[in-house]
């Protein structure tokens, strides 16, 4: 019997059910961990960051990979895909100055209505939302395609899709949507001095490649170089009004 995770249930006032459906499992699998079974891992950290506590506390015998490493380091994810819904949420909705989001794409995101709202929602609060996709016409975006082995017509696809989904954004004050012509080599996602980066690995998608959690310590620390390197790429991409820029050919 798990008491430690049934008291934090109560002292979040949550109901199994209510885990269920946040984490899009079958409330019998919520009973057993109840019972004392422990749960995979993208599970552990979703039930963690869902009830606010270090997954240390609810299982200390479980091997955590996402065991804080240093001051900086909060955690590490295998993959993208493992990185719980509600951790992009709270990641955003935190952000109280800026939010920005450096990728080829970030279709995953733009698919994500909530995600959409929410952007929205902190812009109108008056947090700065930055947004930097790669131009769908550019030979970076091409090479990424090949590299992932999609192609470059299907990257820039993708990217294109992203736009549609993104571009009402620029009709809240706030917002502004650039594209760039960078090779990447990580994806980053800013909330503040809280950084999300996806790594970039060759002939691997980048839903499939690691996500570091990192916070701003110091100026010259790790999450300080991702941050200059948004800058830097900010500070060459074209604002998405320009028909250069959007990757349209006469």
């Amino acid at each position: 019997m798990s008491d430690t995770l049934r008291h934090a249930l109560a002292k979040a006032r949550l109901q199994p059910v209510d885990i269920a459906a946040a984490l899009g499992v079958d409330p019998k699998t919520v009973d057993r961990w109840l019972k004392g079974r422990t749960p995979y891992p993208r599970h552990r950290w979703a039930l963690a960051d869902l009830l606010k506590v270090d997954e240390t506390e609810l299982w200390p015998e479980a091997d955590h990979p996402r065991r804080a490493i240093s001051s900086e380091v909060q955690a590490v994810y295998p993959h993208r895909w493992t990185v719980p819904r509600t951790v992009w949420t709270r990641h955003f909705q935190a952000a109280t100055r800026e939010i920005g989001i450096l990728a080829y794409s970030a279709l995953f995101l733009a698919e994500d209505t909530g995600i959409i709202r929410l952007l929205a929602e902190r812009a109108r609060a008056g947090v700065k939302v930055r947004i930097l996709l790669g131009d769908p016409g550019s030979p970076e975006v091409a090479a990424r395609g090949i590299e992932e082995g999609i192609g470059p017509d299907v990257m820039a696809a993708r990217i294109r899709n992203a736009l549609t989904l993104y571009r009402p954004l620029e009709e809240v004050a706030g917002v502004e949507i650039r594209l760039h012509t960078t090779t990447l080599y990580n994806s980053i996602y800013r909330a503040d001095d809280d950084l999300l980066v996806n790594a970039h690995t060759y002939g691997t998608p980048a839903a499939q490649s690691p996500v570091i959690q990192l916070r701003a310590a110091e100026d010259e620390g790790a999450a300080a170089v991702y941050l200059a390197s948004l800058e830097r790429v900010w500070a060459t991409a074209k604002p998405l009004g320009d028909s250069h820029a959007s990757g349209r050919r006469s």
